[in-house]
């Protein structure tokens, strides 16, 4: 798996850690729908702690920290405030995490369902996003991840064995290859080799997916209707 090239029109980029994918789901899937196209979706699971370094809270109180400056606590708040705005727009609740997760299985589920059942991709990544950001999932618990797909109606029967094995190796693999073809967050899309990052590139997509007629759009963000 090449992680710029795909059969599909498009790749986006994921992973169920982050707010501003939580916050990209909606509105990418609004777009594959009303194109009547089918994505790549794939995992990139972010290193937060080799950028950002390391947290845990508890009961609300930072009770650990490696590696963070005020500085970088600053950022991380302005982030979640941020992202906030867009999930409050959605009907979401974003409940900033109590630590850095490690969403490497809930990552490989993307790849079960994009094998398994491509047309129940959209109920697993609201199975799953949604409630992980409202701190209701433990998505280190592969019998967790199991359920969710399950409630997303995605048989997880050989799930186990392809995350230790062929998902596990497929996702591995991608992850050494992204920043040497320029990918670094999420959600990352990939259109015809090009890298765009961020949700605001939504309706460039949608012009370049439909002809490119007429003039390129301003980068913004545009929520799909409710």
């Amino acid at each position: 798996m090449h992680p710029l090239e795909s059969d599909a029109p498009l790749i986006v980029y994921l992973d169920v850690k982050s707010p501003y994918a939580l916050v990209a789901v909606q509105p990418t899937l609004a777009l594959e729908s009303e194109l009547g196209l089918a994505f790549d979706w794939r995992p990139l699971t972010l290193d937060i702690p080799s950028f950002l370094g390391s947290a845990e809270k508890r009961d609300g109180k930072v009770v650990q920290s490696c590696g963070r400056s005020d500085r970088i606590w600053r950022a991380i708040r302005y982030s979640y405030l941020d992202a906030r705005r867009y999930a409050e727009r959605q009907g979401l609740m974003l409940k900033g995490t109590e630590k850095i997760w490690d969403s490497r299985i809930a990552n490989i589920a993307i790849l079960w369902a994009m094998k398994t059942d491509r047309s129940k991709l959209p109920d697993y990544l609201n199975t799953v996003f949604p409630p992980f950001w409202r701190r209701e999932l433990d998505i280190e618990d592969i019998a967790v991840v199991q359920e969710c797909l399950s409630r997303a109606g995605i048989s997880t029967i050989g799930f186990e064995g392809f995350v230790t094995s062929e998902g596990g190796q497929a996702h591995d693999s991608l992850q050494g290859l992204f920043h040497e073809h320029g990918l670094y967050g999420v959600p990352s899309y990939v259109l015809d080799g090009e890298v765009l990052r961020g949700r605001e590139h939504i309706p460039y997509l949608r012009w370049r997916l439909s002809g490119s007629i007429g003039e390129a759009p301003d980068i913004a963000y545009e929520l799909p209707a409710c």
